[in-house]
C-alpha cells in the first residue's frame, strides 16, 4: 500500500513545480509588457523612470523563480535541460538589461530586450506544452 503512494506524490510534486514554472513564466511575460510600455513612456517623456526600475526589479525576481523551477523540473522530474539552461540566461540577461539601462546605451538596451522577450515567451509557452504531457 505505501508502495502505490508514492507515485501519487511524485506526480503531485511535479505537477506543483510545473505549475509553478507556468504562473512564473506568465509573469515574467506580463512583466516585460509592463517594461515595454513605461519604456515607450520614458521615450516619449511621460512616464516616470521609477516605474521602469520597479519592473526591472519585479523581473529579477519572476525570472529567478522561473529558473529555480525549471531546474527543480529538471532534476529530481528526468525533464529537458534546455529549458532550465535557458531560464537561467534569461535570468543572467535580466542583470545585464539592468547595467545596460541608460538612455546612452539603448543600443544595447533594446535588442537586449527583444533576447530576453524570445526567451521568456519560449519557456511559457514550453512549460504549457508539458501541461498536456
Amino acid at each position: 500500500m505505501a508502495h502505490s503512494a508514492t507515485p501519487v506524490i511524485r506526480s503531485s510534486r511535479a505537477a506543483s513545480v510545473l505549475r509553478m514554472l507556468q504562473v512564473a513564466s506568465v509573469l515574467s511575460v506580463l512583466n516585460l509588457a509592463w517594461q515595454f510600455v513605461t519604456a515607450g513612456g520614458l521615450l516619449a517623456g511621460g512616464a516616470p523612470e521609477s516605474l521602469h526600475a520597479a519592473g526591472a526589479i519585479a523581473l529579477h525576481v519572476v525570472t529567478g523563480i522561473v529558473a529555480l523551477a525549471a531546474i527543480a523540473w529538471f532534476r529530481p522530474f528526468g525533464g529537458p535541460l534546455w529549458p532550465a539552461v535557458v531560464a537561467v540566461l534569461v535570468f543572467a540577461a535580466s542583470f545585464v538589461q539592468a547595467a545596460y539601462g541608460a538612455r546612452d546605451s539603448l543600443a544595447i538596451h533594446v535588442p537586449g530586450a527583444m533576447v530576453l522577450t524570445v526567451g521568456a515567451v519560449w519557456i511559457t509557452a514550453w512549460s504549457f506544452a508539458q501541461g498536456r504531457n
